[in-house]
């Protein structure tokens, strides 16, 4: 079994064949997904396939930093509203974002420290998202770890040494397609990094994982990132499986 602990399978891209992507994922072995939200227009489709799959969904709640601008507050506000259910497994996808754009740093902070706060509040992970702004999440991390603070770094793509920074400040790491791609650096180092903090997801529909580059990702894709954990790793693809799927279950409470 496997669990993709970071898919958008809600998203317009499925449209037209999402039952089709759920029942290949299935037939795979990934039978449990975790679906972020990012702002408030992608509640509503994501709790429509969450309650149609209630089996093998669990849902998360939370404001992406690309959601962050100038009617911030409102879009916040929000959310919080909806953190008052009681489905939600983590706050995600939150985080920083300064790859396209800086004019909103500040909000974006502003909107990381209250979800951080909301996390530990309900005792649950969070999915952080940081894009160019790694060394500034780090900062508000060592600042906001109260020892209650964990998660997941999604989509990690950092230097070794911010590898280790990471593990050190609690929380585990999130790979997906990028390890299977020419350029990534993780798979220079990923033999170092322990099993038991590695967990497993697509982000689809972005970076499907090579063979696949230039298609849509999708969760059934998810298997070649293990294929790739298992080889850089020397071991069996089942290790990888049993370990990250116990990982993603003791981290999101599953």
């Amino acid at each position: 079994m496997y669990i993709d602990t970071h898919s958008h399978i809600y998203d317009e891209a499925f449209d037209t064949d999402r039952e089709l992507v759920f029942e290949r994922a299935l037939g795979v072995g990934v039978e449990m997904v975790l679906l972020p939200n990012t702002d408030e227009n992608t509640i509503k489709p994501m709790m429509d396939f969450y309650e149609s799959h209630i089996d093998n969904c669990r849902v998360m709640m939370g404001l992406h930093p690309e959601g962050v601008r100038e009617d911030y507050k409102r879009h916040l506000s929000v959310i919080e509203k909806e953190m008052g259910k009681d489905c939600w497994v983590g706050v995600g996808e939150i985080g920083l974002d300064l790859y396209w754009d800086k004019t909103f740093e500040k909000q974006q902070v502003e909107v990381l420290r209250e979800q951080l706060s909301w996390a530990k509040h309900l005792h649950l992970p969070v999915a952080l998202h940081t894009r160019d702004a790694i060394e500034l999440m780090f900062k508000i991390l060592e600042h906001e770890q109260d020892g209650s603070l964990c998660g997941v770094f999604h989509c990690f793509n950092g230097t070794e040494e911010q590898a280790k920074i990471a593990l050190d400040l609690g929380f585990h790491l999130g790979l997906g397609g990028v390890i299977t791609y020419k350029n990534c650096d993780v798979k220079n180092y990923l033999a170092n990094i322990p099993l038991e903090k590695i967990v497993l997801e697509t982000d689809d529909p972005y970076l499907p994982p090579v063979p696949y580059r230039g298609k849509r990702n999708e969760p059934s894709y998810m298997i070649e990132v293990a294929k790739k954990i298992a080889e850089v790793k020397n071991i069996d693809i089942n290790e990888v499986a049993e370990a990250t799927t116990n990982n993603a279950r003791k981290l999101f409470n599953l």
